[in-house]
């Protein structure tokens, strides 16, 4: 505990022992009546606001403790000759192949404080997801939701369901309580029942648009057993439960996922009493038609810390194309890939970004450990408030996502900093990279990236190691 965490933790106890001070002294002075303190409100009796008052704004992230007097990344650099040294040993281990990128960097100013092949473009596996959740929160905003509607078809008896490009909507199998709380398609399906029987229709012809992405939904640089095997399903507008057969299982994906939620979705009219006509076919929806019904999936800070922490291709690929729609591009892995990348610029951090899709599925796509590093320095700083999801999305190491799986941080020169690293993993044949950020023994913020494209066999202990390093430095 000889760390800065030991005088955070000193100083918390502290404060709390002088505020229960405090307290106990007001409430002797004061008669205060304690049952009014903690009475609540009952179910039935509404809850009185200031009048006039602004609705609170969405915070996701933000300074632990910020009344105490050094703030989180306030500390002095770790000297650069003892880092050097322990981090250019690490490097050399025969785990991590003949091609690495390595770079840690001070967080509040840039600087480079270690360097080793940094710039050299690597294949980043899922580290990729970093680059296209941070286009999607800088180019859509973190309270951005993607509506999934049910619109009048041509005749009063005819509806269209459409595409809103959430691949989180759940299914009628879906199981209630997962955070973020996703939108439901048994809830459109109630709505949209409760809209027709208020205009005297009970029997309707039904039709699905998926027509808000444009070319294939399977990307010509993905490996052909990504889709057989789990990894992702084929891109769509419309899709229930991310394309899965089973929500809770990665196998089988369907092979068409607007057909099976409309199919779905029929199913669910059904039961809400409304009767729909056998064939269910594509159709596009017409411009303008009124609105039956519609949910809404959950913020876009809550969609990316989700993609972050749980490394979900199917909704890292559903952001690439929202970026591509809203910056005027195709809604396709090329356009997609385009419009991150133009975002990125517009940020100054598109130096060293190739992509060609927006998961890491692809092992074509190439990004410099410089690049990453300064992808999460951006977003840990106080000039661009909209990309704090970044942060507070990546997983913790051995404890949330993919740090804690039980596998990550278990090393004897790694696991004394379980909980003091976060950061967001990469993994394919032959590949495994890891970016993030730790807060140093002196409490300085620093971000870093190290990755590694030709590993005999597994490196991740290495990279654990790695970042290990620079959080007790």
């Amino acid at each position: 505990m000889a760390r800065h965490e030991r005088w955070v933790m000193l100083t918390t106890l502290a404060l709390l022992q002088v505020l229960t001070i405090v307290i106990g002294v007001y409430a002797v002075t004061s008669d205060l009546n304690l049952d009014a303190l903690t009475r609540q409100s009952s179910p039935d009796e509404p809850t009185a606001s200031p009048e006039g008052s602004p609705a609170a704004p969405v915070v996701t992230a933000g300074p632990v403790l910020p009344g105490l007097p050094a703030r989180a990344g306030d500390g002095p650099l770790p000297t650069k000759s003892t880092l050097t040294r322990q981090l250019t040993d690490a490097l050399g281990d025969k785990q991590l192949g003949a091609r690495v990128g390595a770079v840690v960097l001070d967080a509040a100013t840039g600087e480079r404080i270690f360097a080793a092949g940094a710039d050299t473009g690597i294949t980043p596996a899922s580290t990729t997801k970093l680059v296209t959740s941070t286009a999607a929160l800088a180019s859509l905003g973190p309270d951005a939701r993607l509506a999934t509607r049910v619109v009048q078809g041509v005749s009063p008896g005819a509806v269209v369901l459409v595409g809103g490009g959430d691949p989180t909507l759940a299914g009628p199998s879906a199981r209630p309580g997962s955070y973020p709380r996703q939108a439901s398609l048994a809830t459109l399906a109630a709505r949209t029942a409760a809209a027709l029987k208020a205009k005297g229709v009970t029997k309707v012809t039904l039709s699905y648009d998926a027509s808000l992405y444009t070319g294939s939904g399977v990307c010509s640089c993905w490996k052909p057993n990504y889709i057989p095997d789990g990894e992702v399903a084929p891109v769509s507008a419309l899709a229930m439960d991310e394309g899965r057969r089973t929500p809770s299982q990665s196998t089988p994906r369907v092979s068409d996922p607007p057909r099976y939620a409309a199919a779905a979705f029929a199913r669910l009219l059904g039961r809400q009493g409304i009767g729909v006509a056998r064939s269910v076919r594509p159709a596009k929806a017409a411009a303008g038609a009124a609105e039956l019904a519609r949910v809404e999936s959950p913020p876009l800070y809550a969609l990316v810390e989700h993609t972050l922490t749980f490394s979900d291709d199917d909704l890292a690929e559903a952001l690439a194309r929202q970026v591509a729609i809203k910056e005027g591009q195709p809604a396709s892995f090329e356009g997609g890939a385009a419009a991150t990348l133009q975002v990125l610029k517009r940020l100054g951090l598109s130096n060293g970004v190739q992509i060609r899709d927006g998961s890491g599925l692809s092992p074509f796509n190439r990004i410099s450990a410089d690049a990453l590093a300064r992808v999460i320095a951006t977003a840990s700083g106080a000039t661009h408030p909209e990309l704090r999801a970044i942060a507070s999305g990546m997983p913790v190491a051995g404890f949330s996502g993919t740090l804690g799986n039980g596998r990550r941080f278990t090393e004897a020169d790694s696991r004394g900093q379980v909980g003091l690293v976060r950061a967001k993993t990469g993994t394919l044949n032959n590949v495994n990279t890891l970016a993030g950020m730790a807060t140093t023994k002196d409490g300085r913020l620093v971000t870093f990236a190290f990755m590694a494209d030709r590993v005999p066999l597994n490196a991740e202990p290495v990279l654990d190691r790695l970042a290990a390093i620079v959080s007790r430095s």
